[in-house]
């Protein structure tokens, strides 16, 4: 149960974060170990993510695009992350962020949709499976069920499934008559089960509304989620929805804010978290990539291979892990797309059981049953 107070008080809620149209599921577990997941629904362009500025095609296949990564932060001699991203730039310098290139889930088409179901569930193909990997994983941690709860109109897939969870979402419908709620609250006021669900969702509507006239800045999210996150007794585990990567048409500029917004909220959960930082694992992923090449109204279509990011002081970073394919057309996924060489799903093992002390074996059978290729090479998390 999350105290109202005491989350406003720790984690500085803001509206901006609700107004960008991110969504945020949490949930508790037996460890000490934090970790999030950020989902960056819409299929963000890895090659303006983590630019392969050392590929001797890329200049001439990306074409304008290939100057939106001037200024950034020179990774190693081949790749050079976006400029917008200071604070992830920063972390790699101090070795607390990794990048991944050229990974993909086991789908291989082009609808959202069920690209987004195939990397929530772990599935080999879109709705194989039921339940969302994050929750079978809160499941191999517990042993048991685990609360959680969601600020969204519905529950990530990623965290669907056995262990409990509760979710919310700003009603767009006109507010209530305060008189219909006292009635309603009367009503339940001697029903044993009945009354504790109204009391929390009258709770959940009042935290909501005080995020909604908070009027804080972009960073608010993370700073919400650091809240959460940093509460002795509260939750471990979080997933985040940021939505807006379906960049078709005028891609330069809206990748900048959104990848400014995703920096800035990055640097706001770092500085909530405190020392707890040194025990976090954040993993920042997208459904698929995009078409190398630029279309005609200045974006990119529906493509394949993309990038994740690692991030957090757990980390074992300051570099970049990829096998990576090459640019020239006989290299590209059906002449369009960039090739994945590795398993987001693989990747995911490989974190997750170093981070939270799994046998990688069991992990891949109960939580990544879709995982393939050759295990990563290295440890991904700080011993």
């Amino acid at each position: 149960m999350i105290d109202r107070r005491e989350l406003l008080k720790r984690g500085g809620i803001g509206a901006a974060g609700v107004m960008l149209a991110p969504q945020i599921a949490l949930a508790q577990a037996p460890t000490d170990r934090r970790f999030i997941f950020v989902i960056l629904r819409g299929a963000a362009d890895g090659l303006e993510l983590v630019a392969p500025t050392g590929d001797p095609s890329f200049a001439s296949v990306r074409g304008s695009f290939a100057g939106h990564s001037e200024g950034g932060t020179r990774l190693n001699d081949f790749f050079t992350l976006h400029p917008s991203f200071t604070e992830i730039g920063n972390l790699y310098g101090q070795r607390q962020a990794l990048f991944a290139h050229a990974v993909a889930s086991a789908y291989r088409r082009r609808s959202h949709f069920d690209g987004q179901n195939v990397l929530e569930t772990a599935g080999p193909q879109p709705y194989r499976l039921n339940d969302g990997w994050m929750n079978r994983l809160i499941a191999m941690l517990s042993g048991s069920q685990a609360e959680a709860i969601a600020l969204s109109s519905t529950m990530p897939m990623v965290l669907r499934g056995s262990a409990e969870a509760s979710s919310y979402a700003p009603s767009r419908l006109p507010d209530p008559q305060p008189g219909l709620l006292r009635r309603v609250t009367m009503m339940y006021e001697d029903d044993e089960m009945l009354h504790a669900d109204w009391a929390q969702a009258l709770e959940t509507e009042e935290m909501a509304d005080e995020i909604m006239d908070a009027g804080r800045g972009q960073a608010a999210l993370g700073e919400l989620a650091a809240g959460f996150l940093s509460d002795p007794d509260g939750a471990r585990i979080a997933a985040i929805e940021l939505d807006g990567w379906d960049t078709h048409a005028n891609q330069g500029g809206r990748l900048r804010r959104g990848f400014s917004a995703l920096d800035s909220m990055i640097g706001a959960i770092r500085s909530g978290l405190g020392s707890i930082w040194d025990d976090t694992l954040i993993i920042v992923a997208t459904e698929f990539g995009r078409t190398v090449a630029p279309n005609g109204t200045a974006g990119t279509d529906h493509g394949t291979g993309s990038a994740a990011m690692m991030l957090g002081g757990a980390v074992r970073g300051g570099r970049v892990v990829a096998d990576w394919p090459g640019l020239r057309t006989s290299d590209l996924y059906e002449g369009r797309d960039l090739r994945p060489t590795m398993s987001i799903d693989q990747l995911f093992t490989a974190a997750l059981s170093e981070h939270f002390s799994l046998d990688p074996v069991e992990v891949r059978r109960s939580v990544f049953p879709a995982a393939s290729g050759t295990t990563i090479g290295g440890r991904l998390i700080q011993s």
